[in-house]
């Protein structure tokens, strides 16, 4: 049995910790917060301010890859955020009659939900998980290590060990005082102070890749009239132009959002913080407009945020691990940007392997190699995906303008599958990440299916949804 010392209490921290006791381990779980997400949902998401976590009143996609990790292992959780008001959402019921099901299809579905949702949902959980221990209001200051042999990689003594120097973490220190554990995640997200810490402690720097999205985002919470307890089933995808996008995120007990995207350095960007030309800007999109013309009752002013990238942080190089007795989950080894909805399933992704495999000698140089080489293997392909995607809305977005060739592919393939049972289940397997592109695309039926569908439209032009330049301009001049 190991001891879990889990630095940060957001989605990752606190699913770390509960899936770590589940598998009869002990956790021991800091966060600089004073408090827990409750179950007064609207008073929690609107009302308390957070800081350190910038994205909690943004719109969050938990999809069929997150649901599944709740679904098999955290049933209670589950549980918890559809009584919560959670709802699910099959991607297949686009159309008005569900395509004959297949394998797999059960993957396909959607929870939709505020993050206070699955943040109070695990809350309650680990409440009553008596092999955990939460310090509220009790932040990490720093680490606390070792530096001497660490197995399984370097020279070969003659006790026939493989051993070699290196840097072990054995703890975390608070203003209240020290902590020693078997292994520390963190789990503080990408803002936190580990690569700090583990700088002062002499390690190498942390192997860490960048990418600007060059994209912001505007978002208004609103609640659906009395009576009405869900939106129009279309349009509900992101709609968008060659300058600027749409889309909205139903969520739990009738509310939504409706968020609109741009080039960080498009002049109009800041005139939508006006709720007023934020709603007209809105309604120039198919999704805005359906959704909004319900006279649904807005909740929130405004909420913006840009500066954001997409960032992967590896805790080892081309000689192994930088440390050993830590990994990162979540925001700590992989942010992605939110276009795809990638975060919260990669976070449950990595704390379930810290989970499943903290019996393995979990302050092992081993240990530190497998992990980051299955985080490699199993996340640093969606985060690539994630850049690939984003650079093609940036440029779309920087130039105004849609590049002919392989784009209009691309975007034909979301198009068709609006309108074709068959490319839409392949689109939605990537979408739920349980098939990587390369391989859902490349099926010789849907590329044929597409080519046809393609065919038939000559005059096909993608992204011509939305208002034009002109029409956008008048909008958020007032």
């Amino acid at each position: 049995m190991a001891h879990v010392l889990v630095v940060g209490g957001g989605v990752g921290g606190l699913a770390t910790a509960l899936l770590t006791a589940r598998r009869g381990h002990t956790a021991e779980l800091f966060e600089r917060d004073t408090r827990a997400p409750g179950t007064a949902l609207d008073r929690d998401f609107f009302g308390w301010r957070r800081p350190a976590v910038p994205q909690a009143t943004q719109p969050h996609a938990l999809l069929g890859a997150a649901r599944n990790v709740l679904r098999d292992e955290l049933p209670d959780v589950y549980e918890e955020m559809l009584r919560l008001g959670a709802r699910e959402r099959h991607e297949l019921d686009w159309f008005d009659v569900r395509p004959p099901a297949r394998p797999g299809d059960e993957d396909l579905v959607m929870l939709q939900a505020r993050r206070i949702v699955l943040e109070s949902a695990l809350a309650t959980a680990l409440r009553g998980e008596p092999g955990v221990i939460t310090r509220y209001g009790e932040p990490v200051t720093g680490l606390t290590t070792f530096t001497g042999l660490t197995t399984d990689t370097g020279l070969t003594t003659d006790t026939g060990l493989t051993t070699a120097p290196g840097i072990r973490v054995t703890g975390v220190t608070t203003a209240a005082g020290a902590y020693e554990g078997d292994l520390v995640v963190d789990a503080g997200g990408r803002r936190g102070g580990v690569e700090r810490w583990l700088t002062a402690a002499g390690c190498r720097p942390p192997v860490v890749e960048r990418h600007r999205t060059g994209l912001a985002y505007f978002c208004r919470w609103y609640r659906l009239p009395e009576g009405r307890e869900e939106g129009p089933r279309r349009p509900w995808t992101v709609t968008g132009g060659t300058f600027a996008g749409c889309a909205v995120f139903p969520a739990d007990n009738r509310v939504f959002a409706v968020t609109l995207f741009v080039h960080t350095e498009d002049t109009t960007r800041s005139a939508l913080r006006q709720p007023a030309v934020f709603e007209a800007a809105a309604r120039a999109f198919p999704p805005g407009a359906a959704w909004l013309e319900l006279g649904a009752e807005p909740l929130s002013d405004v909420l913006a945020t840009a500066s954001l990238d997409n960032r992967w942080s590896s805790l080892a190089d081309e000689r192994g691990p930088v440390v050993t007795g830590l990994v990162p989950v979540g925001d700590a080894i992989t942010h992605t940007n939110p276009t795809l909805g990638q975060g919260t399933s990669l976070a449950l992704w990595a704390a379930r392997r810290v989970a499943r495999t903290a019996h393995q000698d979990p302050g092992s140089a081993r240990f530190a190699a497998e992990y980051d080489a299955w985080a490699v293997r199993t996340l640093k392909p969606w985060f690539d995906f994630q850049v690939v995607a984003d650079t093609a809305i940036g440029e779309r977005f920087a130039t105004r303008a849609g590049r002919m060739g392989t784009a209009r592919e691309v975007a034909a393939l979301f198009d068709c599958a609006l309108e074709d049972p068959e490319v839409m289940r392949a689109r939605a397997r990537v979408r739920h990440l349980a098939d990587p592109p390369e391989r859902a695309y490349a099926d010789p039926q849907i590329r044929a299916r597409v080519a046809r569908w393609l065919a038939a439209r000559p005059d096909y032009a993608p992204n011509a949804v939305g208002p034009d330049r002109g029409e956008w301009e008048k909008l958020t001049a007032g």
